[in-house]
């Protein structure tokens, strides 16, 4: 070691220096160790607070539970809602399309009546009383019947589904169909769904009387139907009403027609024979 008393005084400086920055470190540790303290015992001093905070959350987590659950029976009640519009439109579309159907119906009879009115010619008018019974009625059996005034019976002069000569001369005021048209009311009786056979045999499910005024003119005798229903509605009894009353009247015009041709031929035939 060299006994140099300036390199002496050098390492007693930087021992010095070097127990100071020790000294200045310790006061820096010092205080961050009092500050660390301090917030430790501000963490502690907050606990309270901290857990009152818990407890508002807690109340407030309760009251979103009971409006979720408000907001869930809403729902419900809107659904239902939905459901019972969605319905009602069902309804209506059902309406419209009966609305529609009948319409159709009465615009078809329309037509159908005008035919009726513009041929004097018995069997032309038959024709037309025939597809009104099957496109207005929906009848897949049924049987036409005039009134034969000199014995008082009913003629079958046309059918549908069936062979004429399958239905008898009926007496007026005998049985439903004889009793209908003397009470001038339409009958009906038996399921119209009705699956019976093609003939009188079969009982009638509807019965329609045919008058003019109070004159008897014929009845229309429904056997079956197309489609199988339950009952028959208000508006097939409007179409009975509207179809006795249009088929009444040609069918009557027409027979006194035919009978003042005939008279009006026998005439003319004697005519010319006296005058020859």
């Amino acid at each position: 070691m060299s006994d140099d008393p300036r390199i002496s005084g050098h390492n007693a400086a930087a021992i010095l220096s070097i127990l100071r920055r020790g000294e200045e470190c310790a006061q820096q540790l010092l205080e961050e160790n009092q500050s660390l303290r301090g917030q430790i015992r501000a963490l502690e001093q907050g606990l309270p607070s901290a857990e009152l905070d818990s407890g508002d959350w807690e109340q407030k987590g309760v009251e979103l539970e009971h409006r979720l659950e408000e907001l869930e029976a809403e729902k419900r009640q809107i659904l239902e809602r939905v459901e019972a519009v969605e319905l009602e439109n069902q309804q209506f579309a059902g309406r419209y399309m009966e609305i529609e159907e009948e319409n159709n119906n009465l615009a078809n009879l329309y037509l159908a009546s005008h035919q009726l009115h513009s041929t004097l010619n018995p069997g032309e008018v038959l024709k037309v009383v025939i597809e009104i019974v099957i496109k207005l009625i929906g009848a897949e059996v049924f049987c036409i019947y005039v009134v034969d005034e000199r014995d008082a019976y009913l003629e079958p002069v046309a059918a549908e589904g069936a062979k004429l000569s399958t239905f008898s001369r009926v007496p007026v005021g005998s049985g439903p169909i004889g009793a209908s048209v003397v009470s001038g009311e339409v009958a009906t009786g038996g399921s119209p769904s009705s699956r019976g056979t093609d003939s009188e045999a079969a009982p009638a499910v509807a019965v329609i009387p045919l008058r003019v005024q109070d004159r008897p003119v014929g009845v229309i005798a429904i056997h079956r139907l197309r489609q199988r229903r339950d009952d028959f509605s208000s508006l097939d009894h409007e179409h009975f009403t509207l179809l006795a009353a249009h088929a009444a009247t040609a069918i009557f015009a027409a027979r006194l027609h035919a009978q003042s041709e005939r008279k009006l031929n026998t005439i003319r035939g004697f005519i010319d024979l006296l005058t020859k």
